[in-house]
């Protein structure tokens, strides 16, 4: 999987005013949160800033790896194949701020329930762009998998002539498991 040529890459804008504005609206909602909102929101500023630093997303002929992390890093690599949905989606709060989000879903996907994506990353430049490329490639992929088929016969002829010998086949399986 490594040496699987890159064919995009994402590029990021940085979604620390999108996080940092969101987490602000909450604090002066309650009356404990605006003092606290002093030290909090700086704290959300430098981690979110040095997290977008570390944000990779890269499509592969056959994959889509995503690495992302501060603290906790995180690496997936994501079958092309097994994606089913690549939303972007912008809330008003990221409308404001210019950022998109992408949630990546795949088949069999997670069990937190209806929703619930594999990956959420906010901050994809040109996000629609990206989800194009990936899903252009996961259909280039699923459609030449499925256009390759074993080594049938031509005719329907040929195609008889190979049930009949199974028939036969089967019938003498059964003759010897009936003699013993």
């Amino acid at each position: 999987m490594s040496n699987e040529r890159v064919l995009c890459e994402a590029k990021f804008d940085s979604a620390v005013r999108y996080y940092v504005l969101s987490t602000g609206l909450v604090l002066a909602l309650t009356i404990v949160g605006i003092p606290l909102a002093l030290i909090i929101l700086p704290i959300i500023w430098i981690v979110r800033t040095i997290e977008y630093k570390n944000i990779r997303m890269t499509l592969h002929e056959r994959t889509l790896h995503v690495r992302r992390g501060v603290f906790n890093k995180v690496e997936k690599t994501i079958p092309l194949d097994k994606i089913t949905d690549l939303a972007v989606i912008q809330g008003p709060i990221m409308r404001f701020c210019g950022v998109n989000a992408i949630n990546i879903e795949t088949a069999g996907g997670q069990s937190a329930g209806v929703g619930s994506a594999l990956v959420n990353i906010v901050g994809v430049r040109d996000a629609k762009a990206f989800r194009d490329a990936v899903l252009e490639q996961r259909d280039r992929l699923v459609d030449g998998v499925a256009t390759e088929r074993p080594n049938l016969p031509a005719s329907s002829d040929e195609m008889i002539g190979v049930l009949r010998e199974i028939r036969d086949s089967l019938v003498r399986i059964e003759n010897r498991l009936g003699q013993d």
